[in-house]
């Protein structure tokens, strides 16, 4: 392995991308780190099809189930996290595979964030505590008083968006909107990427979906999402939003017959990935894509680009 290089797979949910990282970890000695949003969140195992017990046995994974469901994971905060077990794996002489659909966590990687100051937590605390208080739309009234650049393109629904563009100009008085305007700090300045992209052709990708998420209720979904209910927590949090929480919180307080909410999570499932290759096809800048699900068929063509991008490169 060429020193400071990493490899990124990338794909929709569904897309095989994980597989592909595990066995590209398991030839080339690697370290599969996480970079899907929801699968850092202890509570969603099962509905984030997490890589169980016998996989992290293969080869190290890293960034999963690192988090409790009431926390939030932002891009700076994956990020720094990311970073440290990227320098770790260079340490152990392993090459860092990251994985994952979240195409703002894999930009952060690659391009870098706007420098941003760290917001303390009691300013946190207090926006999170405010726009309780106020509700949506008077949160963002208040917002507009400090910050109406940021008030003006967010809906009051956008719960994450507004806290946290009043905690920055709280924090710092400076509209989240100046900073971002500065230019973008890449963590990892001497790291050398090479993105492998998968894009499954719509309807074979589509129908595998449905069947994972069918995978999914009998490996006890329903009974993880009781388990998240019973926490109590904030339904603004990011777990809370996760595929297949509020359609499964709905069979389970009685409101709906559990085939029409499976029907209903396996749509919302097939948009978000239908959003995800939009994303990657026009946010990524992938040095390869291979149009297909990760089967036997393609670790020829996905082994033989790392070889060629990772580990013949001159340091």
């Amino acid at each position: 392995m060429a020193e400071g290089s990493v490899l990124i797979v990338a794909g929709p949910t569904g897309s095989g991308k994980s597989a592909l990282a595990l066995a590209a970890a398991e030839v080339f000695g690697g370290v599969v780190i996480n970079a899907d949003s929801a699968q850092v969140y202890r509570e969603l195992r099962v509905l984030t099809a997490r890589p169980d017990a016998a996989t992290d046995t293969r080869a190290p994974h890293r960034l999963y189930g690192v988090l409790p469901a009431a926390e939030r994971c932002s891009a700076g905060r994956w990020l720094a996290l990311a970073e440290e077990a990227i320098r770790d794996a260079w340490a152990s002489g392993r090459l860092p595979i990251v994985t994952g659909g979240t195409g703002l966590y894999l930009r952060a990687l690659t391009d870098g964030l706007a420098p941003v100051p760290p917001v303390p937590d009691a300013v946190r605390t207090e926006a999170e505590a405010l726009y309780a208080e106020l509700g949506g739309e008077r949160f963002r009234d208040a917002l507009a008083r400090h910050d109406p650049r940021s008030a003006a393109t967010l809906h009051p629904s956008d719960r994450q968006r507004l806290v946290r563009a009043f905690e920055v100009v709280r924090a710092t008085g400076r509209p989240l909107g100046a900073w971002q305007q500065q230019p973008p700090v890449r963590a990892l300045a001497a790291a050398r990427f090479a993105t492998l992209v998968l894009a499954p052709e719509r309807r074979s990708l589509y129908a595998g979906l449905d069947a994972r998420f069918d995978a999914m209720l009998e490996a006890g979904a329903l009974a993880e999402v009781a388990a998240l209910l019973d926490l109590r927590l904030d339904p603004g949090l990011p777990a809370m939003k996760a595929l297949g929480v509020r359609e499964l919180a709905r069979v389970l307080a009685g409101e709906e017959e559990l085939a029409t909410a499976a029907a209903v999570a396996k749509q919302a499932t097939r948009r978000f990935a239908k959003r995800q290759m939009t994303w990657l096809r026009h946010q990524v800048a992938a040095d390869t894509v291979i149009n297909a699900q990760y089967l036997e068929r393609i670790r020829t063509e996905s082994f033989a680009f790392i070889r060629r991008h990772l580990l013949t490169r001159d340091a």
